[in-house]
């Protein structure tokens, strides 16, 4: 982890393939959500690929709504999306013996210094909690899928 990052990491009992159709289909986003926030997608494909936007309705305090735009994508290995902020939500998927070691990141690289500071200070510690309780539903609903 760096100023500009916070990471966690996980591992999953179930091959790449199994957690990688939950994180690149956005109808399953709310389903491993851990900060509350992500309530129901809203427009995009069933299937996220490089460049694919995608529209969830959340909740923080208020409702509203937000696109996201997939600026990496190796299928199976990793993919990420931002929205407006410069910020990123990324996977990492790396197979390791008896399922997938996953990595989940909050990248704030792209901002100013100054800025990233700031976002850090006021999301930092909640975006932590939620990146860790992302995975634990990650993992409980990929072994889930994985045993059918």
């Amino acid at each position: 982890m760096t100023a500009s990052q916070i990471t966690s990491t996980t591992f999953v009992a179930a091959a790449p393939a199994v957690v990688f159709a939950i994180v690149s289909d956005p109808r399953q986003h709310a389903r491993i959500d851990g900060s509350g926030t992500v309530r129901d997608v809203v427009s995009g494909p069933d299937r996220l690929v490089l460049g694919s936007e995608f529209g969830m309705a959340m909740k923080l305090g208020r409702a509203y709504r937000i696109t996201n735009r997939v600026v990496e994508h190796e299928p199976d290995r990793v993919i990420a999306w931002r929205h407006v902020g410069l910020h990123r939500w990324r996977y990492e998927l790396e197979p390791v013996p008896g399922g997938t070691q996953v990595t989940e990141t909050w990248d704030l690289s792209a901002y100013p210094g100054p800025l990233r500071a700031v976002l850090r200070a006021l999301f930092g510690d909640r975006t932590q909690q939620a990146v860790d309780e992302t995975l634990v539903r990650l993992r409980a609903a990929a072994e889930a899928d994985a045993t059918g």
